[in-house]
């Protein structure tokens, strides 16, 4: 991606104007705009790793690292203590992958070939498998309200016991897919331009790039936000999903394009059950080491939202055929809830 070598001039920049002392919406911007390159070549060293290891270890390399910026994004936002934005962030994540990525893939590739088709039977697998996960997701802050009147301190317990089936749970369907030979939301390409060398050392730069760049995201987010007039919900939602994720996404679309429409649903949909099977049950973890513990229970409003957009995408993809105009659809929706989460 030519793009994303240009935009790596970011990162020198980013790290400039913190050290210069420019004000906070300068080095928010920067730094965001660097995470969007080095977001994309961990997902090009991933595939580089994948495409030489075989499609079971490919598969799984590609199902752990395929949202590493994103985790190391929330990974650092917990560790400044800013967890309702983390949790705003993997709401967005998922909205971002059933609503925004899925509507412009079915948006571009409907307007090129017409009517698509893909795999049904495929397509159901995904869509049980999206409403179970927003079902796991939304146990715990259902329950929630009512445990914690007499039992307050076993709201973090339970979300600690059901992070742990959700693992579970996404483990069990990587290895039902590739056992059947159903690559589960991976991309495992054929050709290689880099070494392995090059693409363990690629891989680790931009990781170490990805950890810097979100430090720096995260210390001038909050003055940032005062200065913009902006919640953490909305930027939460809104910006780090897109930041995090921008690569896969341009990659899902391009995809139905070329109406490879089977694909492009394992990355859009795919990554959604990635936010919410595998990130959001390693951030609950990982919040308990970093001294921050920060539990599964979401804002009502995250909720409705995850469940509406989870259940259109489910309608749409189970019929095994889509449309330009279904994509219309899925994107007035994110536009609509986009604009609400800004007033909220």
């Amino acid at each position: 991606m030519t793009w994303s070598r240009v935009l790596l001039l970011a990162v020198p920049l980013a790290m400039l104007a913190a050290a210069l002392g420019a004000g906070p919406v300068v080095v928010l911007a920067l730094s965001a705009l660097a995470l969007i390159p080095l977001a994309a070549l961990i997902g090009e060293a991933t595939e580089e790793l994948a495409s030489r290891t075989g499609p079971l270890v490919g598969g799984l390399l590609n199902a752990t690292l395929g949202n590493a910026a994103e985790l190391i994004i929330a990974l650092a936002g917990i560790r400044a203590g800013l967890l309702d934005l983390v949790k705003a962030s993997i709401t967005g994540s998922i909205l971002g992958n059933l609503l925004l990525v899925l509507g412009l893939s079915l948006l571009v590739g409907g307007w090129r070939h017409g009517i698509q088709r893909f795999s049904r039977q495929r397509a159901a697998v995904m869509a049980t498998m999206t409403i179970l996960s927003l079902i796991a997701m939304g146990i715990p802050s259902l329950f929630s309200h009512t445990i914690a009147v007499h039992h307050p301190e076993a709201v973090e317990t339970m979300s600690l016991g059901v992070a742990g089936l959700m693992l579970a749970l996404y483990g069990l369907s990587v290895l039902y897919a590739l056992r059947a030979h159903e690559p589960f939301a991976v991309h495992t390409p054929t050709h290689t331009r880099w070494s392995l060398y090059q693409a363990l050392g690629v891989l680790v730069a931009a990781t170490i790039g990805v950890v810097g760049m979100s430090e720096l995201l995260v210390h001038a987010l909050e003055p940032a936000l005062h200065a913009l007039g902006l919640t953490e919900f909305f930027v939460g939602i809104i910006l780090i999903p897109l930041v995090g994720n921008v690569a896969e996404h341009l990659v899902a679309v391009q995809m139905a394009a070329e109406n490879q429409m089977d694909l492009s649903l394992e990355i859009a949909v795919g990554s959604s059950l990635q936010i919410a099977l595998l990130v959001a049950p390693i951030l609950v973890f990982a919040s308990l080491a970093l001294g921050q513990p920060m539990d599964l229970v979401f804002h009502p409003l995250e909720l409705v939202a995850m469940m509406m957009a989870g259940a259109i995408a489910a309608f749409i993809a189970l019929d095994g055929e889509t449309n330009w105009l279904e994509g219309t659809q899925l994107l007035a929706v994110w536009g609509m809830l986009g604009i609400a989460f800004f007033f909220v």
